[in-house]
């Protein structure tokens, strides 16, 4: 079983790869999908922190609603490359 701290450890270094990845990516869909990814790993980070309230919320409204809001608008847009 991997002990809290490390695990906590792991979680920050993905938070930064997934925030470096969201402004390195030229595709916006790609972007909100590393987004919805990254506030999926908070709410586990806020869990990790015994919030469970707090992580409930992070997964339910910034990962899902936010998140579907952003393609939502995108798919209303014109892409262009």
């Amino acid at each position: 079983m991997i002990e809290t701290g490390v695990l906590q450890i792991i979680i920050s270094v993905a938070l930064v790869a997934c925030a470096v990845l969201v402004a390195v990516f030229r595709d916006l869909l790609y972007s909100v999908v590393v987004l919805a990814v990254l506030s999926l790993l908070l709410a586990l980070e806020f869990y990790l922190l015994k919030a469970p309230d707090v992580a409930m919320a992070e997964a339910g409204i910034g990962a899902a609603v936010t998140a579907a809001i952003f393609i939502i608008t995108i798919r209303a847009t014109k892409r262009m490359e």
